[in-house]
C-alpha cells in the first residue's frame, strides 16, 4: 500500500488495522502518541508523589492528579481555534515543546508546589488543542473513510493500554529514580514525540484563514459545532457513555472494601473495563466491515451501560470483573460513530470540532467521577454504580433516538453542494447525507 495521503476508503476493510500501519505518516503519529501518552502518565504519577513528599498533604497530592482533567474545558473552548488557524504540524510540535518545557521546569529542585500545580494546569490546557489537532490531521493522513476510523481506534487502544500498564510501569520507575528524575524522563518523551511529528509528517496548510481574534474564533467554532442539531447529537452520544461508565472505576477501592477483597481486587476492578474496551475495538475493527460497524452503533450505544445494573446485587469479584469487561466491550460503538462525526463536520471546522469533542469528553468524565464519589457518600457503592448504569442507559437510548432522527432527516433531503462552500458557517444537518 502506498504511503499516500487520503488512502483510506473502500479497501480499508480488507487490510484492517494493518492497512493503517501501512501508511508511513500514521506510523509516526502512532509512535508520537505513545511517547506523548507515556510522558503524561509518568508526569502524573511523579508529580502526585512529589507534591505529597513536599507537603505531606493528601489533598494537594490528589489535586495534582485532578488538575489533569479540570483545565480541559478551558483549553478546549478558548484555544480550540488554534487547531484550524495554524498549520497542524506546527501546532502539534509546539504543543509537545510546551509540555516538555513545563516538565523540565517541574524537574527543577527550586520549583515550589504552587508552580508545580500551575505547570500541571498548563499541560492539561494544552492537551485538548494537541488531541483535537491530531484527530483532525488523522483525517488528512488516512482520509476521512474507514482508515480514519481504524486509526482512531488504534490511538484509543494505546490510551486504554496506558491504564493497564502505564501506572504500573510508573510505579516501578519511581522505585528506581526520584520523582524529579522521572520528570526528566517525561521531558525526553515529549521531545521525542515532537521530533517524530516534525520529521515524520507532512507540512499542511491551516484549515481556516485569518479572521477574528483567536478566542473569538474558538468560541465561534464551538457555537457552530454545538448549534448544529446533527453534530450536537453525535457529540453527546460520544460523551454520555464515558461519563457514566467511569463510576465503577472511580469507586473501585470503596467497592472492593464493600465486597471484602484486598488491593489485588482493586487492581482487577480497575483493569477489567480497559481489557473489555480493547477487546471490543479489536473485534469491531478487524472482524466487521464499515457497514456492519455502522449498523451496531445505535443498539450498542444504547445498551453498553446496561451490564452495570448488575451491581444492584453487589456481585463478588468473580462476577463484577466479567460485568466490567462486558461494559467496556460496548465501546466498540465508537468506531462507527467516529465515522458519522467526521462526515458531519465540514473540513474547515474539523480541528475546532475535534478539540471541542476532546474537551467535552474529558470534562464530563471528570464530572462523572465527582458525582459518583458524591453519591457514594450517601448510598452504597453498589447502588451508585447500578444507578449510573440505569440512568446512563436511559440517557443513551434518548440520544440514540435523536441521532437516528437526524440521520433519517438527512437521508430524506438531497445534499446541497453549495452548503459546504458557505465559509465557516456550519451547513444545516438536514441538507447533508451522512452515510448512516
Amino acid at each position: 500500500m502506498a504511503d499516500a495521503v487520503g488512502t483510506g476508503g473502500a479497501g480499508a476493510g480488507a487490510g484492517g488495522y494493518r492497512a493503517a500501519f501501512a501508511v508511513r505518516e500514521f506510523r509516526a503519529v502512532f509512535a508520537a502518541h505513545a511517547l506523548s501518552l507515556l510522558g503524561v502518565v509518568v508526569s502524573e504519577i511523579a508529580l502526585t508523589v512529589l507534591v505529597y513528599d513536599l507537603t505531606g498533604s493528601p489533598l494537594l497530592s490528589a489535586l495534582a492528579f485532578a488538575l489533569g482533567m479540570l483545565p480541559y474545558l478551558v483549553g478546549g473552548t478558548l484555544f480550540a481555534g488554534i487547531a484550524d488557524r495554524y498549520p497542524p504540524r506546527r501546532v502539534l510540535v509546539l504543543c509537545d515543546a510546551v509540555c516538555a518545557v513545563c516538565a523540565a521546569l517541574m524537574a527543577l529542585p527550586a520549583t515550589p508546589v504552587a508552580a508545580l500545580l500551575a505547570l500541571r494546569c498548563l499541560i492539561a490546557a494544552v492537551s485538548p488543542v494537541f488531541n483535537g489537532t491530531r484527530m483532525a490531521t488523522l483525517a488528512d493522513v488516512l482520509g476521512d473513510g474507514d482508515l480514519f476510523v481504524l486509526g482512531r481506534s488504534l490511538l484509543r487502544m494505546v490510551s486504554q493500554s496506558a491504564v493497564l500498564v502505564g501506572f504500573g510501569l510508573g510505579g516501578v520507575l519511581l522505585t528506581l529514580v526520584p520523582p524529579r528524575g522521572a520528570l526528566v524522563i517525561t521531558v525526553a518523551t515529549f521531545a521525542a514525540s515532537a521530533l517524530l511529528l516534525r520529521c515524520g509528517t507532512r507540512r499542511r496548510p491551516a484549515r481556516g484563514g485569518s479572521g477574528p481574534a483567536l478566542m473569538r474564533y474558538s468560541l465561534s467554532g464551538a457555537r457552530q459545532v454545538l448549534g448544529d442539531r446533527r453534530v450536537r447529537g453525535l457529540l453527546l452520544l460520544l460523551w454520555a457513555p464515558p461519563m457514566f461508565v467511569v463510576a465503577p472505576e472511580a469507586l473501585a477501592a470503596p467497592y472492593a472494601e464493600q465486597i471484602g477483597v484486598g488491593t489485588a481486587g482493586v487492581g482487577l476492578l480497575m483493569c477489567a473495563m480497559p481489557v473489555g474496551t480493547i477487546a471490543g475495538e479489536v473485534w469491531a475493527g478487524s472482524a466487521l466491515s464499515a457497514a456492519a460497524r455502522s449498523r451496531i452503533v445505535l443498539p450498542l450505544a444504547s445498551t453498553t451501560l446496561l451490564p452495570l445494573v448488575a451491581y444492584a446485587f453487589a456481585p463478588g469479584l468473580a462476577w463484577a470483573v466479567p460485568v466490567l469487561v462486558l461494559a467496556g466491550a460496548g465501546a466498540a460503538y465508537t468506531l462507527g460513530l467516529d465515522r458519522w462525526f467526521v462526515d458531519a463536520v465540514p473540513p474547515e471546522l474539523r480541528g475546532r470540532a475535534m478539540t471541542v469533542h476532546t474537551a467535552g469528553l474529558m470534562t464530563l468524565q471528570g464530572v462523572g467521577m465527582a458525582l459518583a464519589g458524591l453519591a457514594a457518600e450517601f448510598l452504597a457503592v453498589s447502588t451508585v454504580v447500578a444507578g449510573a448504569g440505569a440512568l446512563g442507559t436511559a440517557c443513551c437510548a434518548l440520544l440514540a433516538w435523536e441521532v437516528r432522527s437526524t440521520g433519517r432527516a438527512a437521508r430524506r433531503l438531497p445534499e446541497r453542494p453549495a452548503a459546504r462552500a458557505a465559509g465557516n458557517k456550519l451547513p444545516n444537518p438536514e441538507t447533508r447525507v451522512t452515510g448512516m
